[in-house]
């Protein structure tokens, strides 16, 4: 079986970038196909890969403003010669699912999820504090990407889809079933590192990107209100933003190493998930450390938190919402074996066997060569 992998873009490092990391060591020898790349902004690792972006790679300023780029993004996929391929895997969240294969090649996409941007517009743009200017230009120009995204959805022949969440956008959106298998989420030998602890520290942890959709300042809020410790773990354009707002219970760690990232989850009394995720990795490595998860009810989360079992949902994204929930947790004693157990039905190993066996039954039933 030869194989192409294909990614939206790499010019930053997240939950996506991690399931590369995990199909690379699957299928080490497959190129990968991506609009922009960004070195510097990846780890060293991936100056070994094979990586192949496209011509939009060439244009000034792409890799740091692609927003300003989006008409050509669909062009960008669409001229990438993927004909000597028995199967092209996409790993998308946006625009890769629209790569042109031959016939006889078989296209299976795992969506990450159709584009936020163009299907749950109204939530995206009130998070990202467009101008008037933008959000009168934007409807039309994103109405024809619209149309190009849910055609390009046609070239795929299976998709499959990353929790329940996800499934149902695929069906509403592109019209589509698709099976589910869960991310790799790191719950064995390094990363989890010592067993869990049934004596965690007072401090409450957020590790996260800080960028508005991820709703950090419902947390920042919260505990500011609530006058408990808070720590976050994480850098991005929201961090000025989020300090100012905060109260003294609350620190900012930046940057750290994973190594120190496994030692605050560890001992934190639980993590704190407040955006609304496709699915969401740090919630299951913070079970994996023995640590139980408060969540906003929504997206990725209701796949894996369970309310007095391995956490706390709220309902509403509000401070006050969060802030009743952490109390709720009080009410709980959450055994820590439980939580990794659990965590370890999302493991990297189940993620491997899951995706070989699919990719192979997709080469089977299209009588492409082993």
């Amino acid at each position: 079986m030869k194989l192409a992998i294909v990614c939206s873009w790499l010019n930053q490092y997240g939950g996506a970038e991690r399931v590369l990391e995990v199909l690379h060591a699957m299928y080490p020898e497959a190129p990968l196909y991506t609009s922009i790349y960004r070195p510097e902004a990846l780890p060293e690792a991936y100056r070994t890969w094979d990586i192949r972006p496209s011509f939009l790679n060439r244009l000034p300023l792409v890799s740091r403003l692609p927003q300003g780029f989006l008409p050509l993004f669909p062009l960008g996929f669409e001229s990438m010669d993927l004909r000597d391929y028995d199967v092209v895997l996409s790993v998308t969240s946006a625009f890769g699912h629209g790569v042109i294969t031959p016939a006889e090649t078989c296209h299976v996409c795992y969506c990450l999820t159709p584009t936020r941007f163009l299907w749950s517009y109204h939530s995206y743009i009130e998070r990202e504090g467009l101008g008037r200017v933008a959000r009168l230009v934007l409807p039309p120009f994103l109405s024809g990407l619209r149309q190009w995204d849910r055609h390009a959805a046609d070239r795929v022949d299976r998709f499959v889809a990353i929790s329940r969440t996800v499934q149902r956008r695929i069906a509403k959106y592109y019209r589509r079933e698709a099976p589910i298998i869960y991310p790799p989420v790191r719950t064995e030998g390094a990363f989890v590192g010592a067993p869990p602890t049934e004596d965690p520290e007072g401090y409450f942890l957020v590790v996260s990107r800080l960028v508005p959709y991820k709703r950090i300042d419902l947390a920042v809020a919260a505990f500011t209100a609530l006058g408990l410790p808070l720590r976050v773990i994480g850098t991005g354009r929201d961090r000025a933003a989020l300090e100012a707002m905060a109260g003294d219970n609350v620190a900012f760690l930046g940057y750290v190493s994973d190594e120190e990232v496994r030692r605050q989850m560890a001992h934190c009394r639980a993590l704190i998930f407040p955006g609304e995720e496709d699915f969401g990795l740090t919630p299951l490595e913070a079970m994996a450390a023995g640590r139980p998860v408060i969540a906003y009810r929504a997206g990725g989360a209701l796949d894996y938190v369970e309310e007095g079992v391995t956490g706390a949902l709220f309902d509403t994204p509000d401070p006050s919402a969060l802030a009743e929930a952490v109390r709720r947790l009080d009410t709980y004693r959450f055994d820590p074996d439980v939580l990794r157990r659990h965590a370890e039905r999302f493991s990297e190993a189940r993620f491997r066997q899951e995706m070989g066996a699919f990719l192979a039954d997709a080469v089977a039933s299209r009588d492409l060569p082993a």
